[in-house]
């Protein structure tokens, strides 16, 4: 018996052990469940697509629905955490389980422990397959869909292509094609405050994606001075390079999501020093991939508050309350992560992080109203 003792966690009890088990096994098996589900649909709605493409059945399930899993568990995480909570706990309550362990001397701070470790579990999970695991499957499968789905075998790049290089220079990029690596249409402006300086035109250029330059048979420059006279030259075989990687002229909100988060702090970092407008965007998915997992323990807290004591209605009051609140958070992350793309008063980090804090006043409310 004593060596039984010394061989356990400090701090971890028998009841630890017993909730902790309850709340990931309930948990692990809801996810499990509803990627099953996922699947089975998914798969029936695209079955004609890998038919007609041909793709082998090994590609589809390892290259395809493997990387997807990693995506729906994030997904459903918070919910699940959520319902997970709510289900086995109002279990406990109506078989008098909490109010025995509450009668025994613990304190219901001490019965969060193990609620607060599983959650933090939970967490861990999320924020590795979001800052690492998510960003590479979602690359793996847009390679898939390139080699298998001709609908999504090209990567969309927008047709009207207009980035800042550097300060106070603007590139315009018009109908490039990924697979000829050519535009129809590019033009440099440069600008000294809002004052047109000089510009550069081409048409029908190729664009070498691992030295950044732009080739073409001709262009033109176009240069103003300071009363707006405008001089016009002509030139023979443009070789220049800009300051502009060849992710950024795809659609930027899907090229983020295929950045771990090593590679999206470089990016950020890099519009941020040509000053581009669109860093706010990125700022947004930045921290998304640490809001969204840090409210595992807020929602964890909010189900143990709500289902640890009975009340008329049973579990399924507790679970439709409790699924009420969880969607209306994901709602409001979903109204503020938008708001913050395009916000120019408040703080994009602010504002992700918004939901967090509220719920988690929520949290603290409902969890001092508990039964003790």
């Amino acid at each position: 018996m004593e060596r039984k003792r010394q061989l356990r966690f400090p701090g971890f009890k028998i009841l630890d052990g017993y909730i902790t088990r309850k709340f990931l096994g309930t948990y692990i098996f809801a996810i499990l469940l509803i990627i099953v589900i996922v699947i089975v649909f998914d798969a029936v709605e695209k079955m004609d697509d890998f038919i007609t493409n041909k793709a082998p059945i090994k590609a589809v399930a390892i290259d395809y629905y493997l990387n997807f899993i990693p995506f729906f568990i994030n997904q459903f995480s918070g919910l699940f955490t959520f319902i997970a909570v709510i289900f086995f706990t109002s279990k406990m309550a109506y078989q008098s389980e909490i109010i025995a362990i509450l009668s025994s001397g613990v304190s219901f701070r001490r019965l969060l422990w193990p609620y607060f470790l599983s959650a933090m579990l939970i967490t861990m999970l999320s924020l590795a397959l979001n800052l690492w695991v998510i960003p590479s499957a979602n690359e793996r499968r847009v390679e898939f869909e390139r080699q298998y789905f001709s609908k999504n075998a090209n990567i969309k790049y927008e047709k009207h292509i207009y980035r800042q290089i550097y300060p106070g220079t603007f590139a315009y990029i018009r109908g490039y094609n990924g697979k000829t690596e050519k535009a129809s249409y590019l033009a440099i402006e440069q600008y000294d405050g809002s004052r047109i300086e000089a510009t550069l035109e081409a048409s029908d250029v190729k664009f070498d994606p691992e030295t950044r330059h732009w080739t073409a048979p001709k262009y033109l420059t176009r240069t103003f001075d300071a009363d707006e006279t405008e001089t016009l030259e002509r030139h023979e075989k443009l070789d220049t390079m800009i300051n502009l990687d060849v992710l950024e002229l795809g659609k930027l909100e899907d090229v983020v999501q295929t950045m771990n988060i090593s590679t999206l702090n470089e990016f950020i970092a890099d519009q941020k020093a040509k000053g581009s407008d669109l860093v706010s965007m990125f700022e947004v998915e930045r921290q998304n991939r640490f809001a969204y997992p840090m409210a595992t323990f807020v929602l964890t807290v909010i189900g143990l508050s709500l289902s640890s004591r009975k009340v008329r209605g049973g579990t399924g009051l507790h679970i439709g309350v409790g699924i009420a609140l969880c969607f209306t958070y994901i709602l409001f992350c979903r109204f503020a992560a938008e708001f913050a793309k395009s916000s120019t008063f408040f703080s994009p980090v602010l504002l992700v992080w918004l939901p967090d804090i509220l719920y988690a006043m929520i949290a603290v409310y409902l969890y001092k109203k508990a039964p003790k």
